[in-house]
């Protein structure tokens, strides 16, 4: 499985912003508990998503074929 640069900064960007509104959860006020979970989800499924990878063919193409 390969991911691209940007898919792999963007969702460790997340993964790492989520685990540390959890350790702020600990020293601070609960409610960035709320913001790390989604957070959290977010970077994984950013780093976890294949079908973003796979490329579409073009249908034009095929009906330029039948028309000529």
């Amino acid at each position: 499985m390969q991911i691209s640069l940007s898919r792999l900064i963007i969702g460790l960007i997340f993964l790492i912003a989520g685990i540390f509104f959890i350790i702020l959860t600990f020293f601070s006020v609960w409610w960035m508990f709320l913001y790390s979970i989604p957070l959290m989800g977010l970077g994984l499924w950013i780093l976890l998503n294949k079908n973003e990878d796979d490329i579409e063919k073009r249908k034009d193409l095929k009906e330029k074929k039948y028309r000529k």
